[in-house]
């Protein structure tokens, strides 16, 4: 006979089974041993315990006691006192158990943000400048850092992932894959204040600003609301995520394929060997369709080239190597698909059956699909070629010229929706998982450098930009400083004066300087033509570096070049003032100014002859006799040379406000 339970039992083993129970004390992964807390500051520190449990927290550095108790949930949350810089300090947390750290610093924390090229780390696929002798002599211990893991979310996560444990002392053993940027930004932050510096990484290459923006921001802005709220629609559980996200993209497939002249209902049409070329246009590959003077474009275009399988080739299995494409695509031979990649970036390299190969003429259609920025091949000359498999000394060079038409335009259709729950594309995801979760830990400032893949709605980041800054500073709840990088000189160098997506975007972050307590680190004079990742990262970390000795820590230096700040049409000249500073206008390499275009009503812009006059430059053109525009550096590599007294270089800039090539980009 099996003995009955009687209530004040099962009590008892409900209590001992019951989750709550197992709680222990836990704080968030940010705080941890050689971390850095902001110095004179009320600074958060929060975690877990059991329900109703009372937390005291100790600091070394005044011996004082700060008490929390959990809600019923197990979460507490209380703020500590800090000090002027110093340390090394202890910090001891006791709740159902004790958890100490130790060699804590107090100083200046820092969030450094944004794509590849603040990502990009001193070696591993960075190799900056002098990268084996900057690593070898990176030994700061009181510079930490702080690697926050790439993750996405659906929803705003509590608590980040970080790497390697925590908060790590800089060394040549820690910094080697660490942001680059950042580093020398906090070197120079540690040489010029004299204090320890935290610095928090959280990037990802190839990445927008609407994925690293809140959700409760984008609804505010009409280009993102839709999907916003499609997005707050989203249930949590990743399986019925992933049907409902099939089915968005099911559908925004088959509306694609409606509007594409190369597809038939499902088939690739435009694939096919006698497919009319009639409305196409010839370009040279590689290089992305900007690169080619080609519409600024996001959307699907098709690539077409007809080449000559040798004799001595038929009835054999052949390589193709397409390089790297920018960023999803579909390649076929003579109509036959032979392989798709998803991922701007990665190499395409496909087999072609035996079966398929017959001598004589060939056709080659690649179907791409860009997001954003860049579209097109983006790999070098030699990565494109055919050859027989095991022979690929034989092979034949595919660079040179292709056809290419338009297809569908995002316009018209919308962003893809994401199918890759992991993916870090969708808005709000990178927020969510790389910025939610280190709220409130208190920081300085931020540091910034991304815009590379907006660039093809530059008209657009003028909003979203500026929206995102208020979104980080709403949710920490003080406006902090917020100083970014202008995107870099990068592509080939045009002859005359034209549009240029990239020169809207860095317009957009010219603009963005209109918020309070912001900076901007021009970097038009070192980038790298055909480098979208430029290897001169010092200059970059010290140039932002000014703006942070300059406007937060009020230093009596000059921290940027000259900004544009009006202009005046005299007779057949156009005279530019600037914003008001120490250091006059100069000349960098040279005797006479690059970079300014001028135009008439016709709105057609000449090179120009530019004269600097005390403070001010003054710009005309015997081709222009009427002037009424000028613009600087307006171009994705432009040959400029206008910097100050102290090698600054000037902001690109344009005094006209006439629309450019991404103002319906959406």
């Amino acid at each position: 006979m099996k003995k009955k339970l009687t209530l004040p039992l099962l009590l008892i083993l409900f209590l001992i089974a019951s989750p709550a129970s197992f709680s222990q004390l836990a704080l968030s992964p940010l705080f941890s041993d050689n971390m850095v807390l902001q110095q004179n500051a009320n600074a958060p520190i929060w975690g877990n315990d059991s329900p109703g449990k009372r937390v005291e927290i100790v600091t070394s550095w005044n011996g004082k006691s700060y008490s929390a108790v959990t809600n019923e949930e197990g979460k507490w949350q209380t703020t500590i006192e800090t000090p002027t810089a110093g340390g090394p300090y202890e910090i001891s947390v006791n709740g159902s158990e004790r958890i100490s750290f130790s060699n804590v610093m107090i100083g200046e924390v820092w969030i450094c943000s944004g794509q590849s090229n603040m990502e990009m780390p001193l070696a591993g696929w960075g190799k900056i400048f002098n990268y084996e002798e900057e690593i070898a002599a990176a030994n700061h211990p009181r510079i930490r850092l702080l690697q926050v893991d790439k993750t996405t979310s659906t929803y705003p996560l509590e608590e980040p992932s970080i790497s390697a444990g925590g908060w790590q002392e800089c060394s040549p053993e820690t910094i080697e894959y660490f942001s680059a940027t950042a580093y020398f930004f906090g070197r120079d932050l540690l040489q010029k204040l004299d204090v320890p510096v935290g610095l928090i990484h959280t990037s990802w290459g190839g990445t927008r600003a609407e994925a690293w923006t809140s959700l409760e921001s984008l609804r505010l802005m009409p280009d993102f609301k839709d999907r916003a709220e499609e997005f707050a629609a989203l249930p949590h559980d990743e399986e019925q995520q992933k049907a409902y996200l099939d089915q968005q993209f099911t559908e925004w497939h088959r509306k694609v394929n409606e509007l594409d002249f190369g597809m038939d209902k499902d088939k690739a049409a435009a694939s096919s060997p006698s497919f009319p070329e009639e409305g196409w246009t010839s370009v040279i590959l590689p290089g992305p369709w900007e690169n080619n003077g080609l519409p600024e474009f996001d959307g699907i275009a098709w690539y077409r080239k007809t080449i000559e399988i040798p004799e001595n080739w038929e009835g054999n299995e052949l390589i193709l190597s397409l390089g790297a494409v920018d960023d999803n695509e579909e390649t076929w031979f003579n109509g036959e698909k032979i392989g798709a990649t998803e991922g701007a970036g990665a190499a395409r390299r496909y087999r072609i059956p035996a079966s398929l190969v017959k001598a004589g003429v060939a056709t080659l259609a690649v179907r791409v699909l860009d997001t954003g920025g860049l579209g097109g091949f983006t790999g070098e000359e030699s990565e494109m070629y055919i050859a027989p498999s095991g022979r690929e000394t034989l092979r034949e060079n595919l660079n040179g010229e292709w056809l290419f038409r338009t297809s569908v335009s995002l316009n018209d259709v919308g962003m893809p929706p994401q199918r890759d729950l992991e993916s870090p594309h969708y808005p709000t995801t990178l927020y969510n998982a790389m910025i939610a979760p280190l709220v409130p830990y208190s920081i300085r400032g931020a540091i910034w450098y991304q815009g590379e893949s907006n660039a093809g709605r530059a008209y657009q980041y003028r909003t979203l930009f500026p929206l995102m800054m208020r979104d980080w500073r709403t949710k920490w709840g003080y406006e902090f400083p917020f100083y970014f990088v202008q995107l870099a000189n990068y592509m080939k160098t045009k002859e005359e004066p034209g549009e240029s997506s990239w020169a809207e975007l860095r317009e957009a972050q010219l603009q963005a300087l209109r918020l309070h307590h912001t900076g901007m680190a021009v970097t038009i004079d070192i980038g790298d033509a055909k480098d979208i990742h430029p290897k001169n990262k010092q200059d970059v970390g010290k140039r932002l570096a000014l703006q942070a000795l300059r406007h937060t820590y009020g230093q009596d230096i000059v921290a940027e070049g000259p900004l544009y700040d009006s202009y005046r049409i005299e007779d057949g000249r156009i005279r530019i003032y600037f914003k008001p500073s120490p250091s006059r206008p100069a000349i960098k390499e040279g005797r006479e100014l690059r970079g300014f275009s001028i135009a008439g009503p016709d709105k057609i812009f000449h090179w120009a002859e530019a004269l600097i006059e005390g403070d001010e430059v003054v710009v005309h053109s015997p081709k222009v006799p009427f002037p009424i525009a000028v613009r600087y550096a307006w171009a994705d590599n432009p040959g400029c040379n206008l910097v100050n007294e102290e090698g600054l270089p000037a902001s690109p800039f344009r005094t006209d406000d006439w629309p450019g090539t991404t103002i319906h980009n959406r």
